[in-house]
């Protein structure tokens, strides 16, 4: 295993470890830390394994931080409407 995918696996292990802790706003200053640290590490794992790794990545941190996802999709919609 390389550097890249033991980064993200550490990444998801912060993840759950953050997500067990009691927290005042729901999470979301945890969120904007982990998507902070995410995005590099997403680029990181791309570039040394490929497309496919990097798209499953996205895909894993997508199901960790679905919350920002979601309220993003909604966001986009709103503005789409007008």
């Amino acid at each position: 295993m390389n550097t890249s995918l033991i980064l993200a696996c550490l990444w998801v292990v912060l993840a759950n470890v953050l997500a067990m802790l009691p927290s005042k706003d729901n999470h979301w200053s945890r969120a904007y830390v982990l998507i902070a640290l995410g995005i590099p590490i997403l680029g990181y794992v791309t570039l040394e394994n490929g497309p496919w790794w990097g798209l499953a990545m996205l895909v894993a941190g997508m199901s960790i931080l679905r919350w920002p996802v979601i309220h993003l999709v909604r966001w986009l919609r709103s503005v789409r409407r007008g």
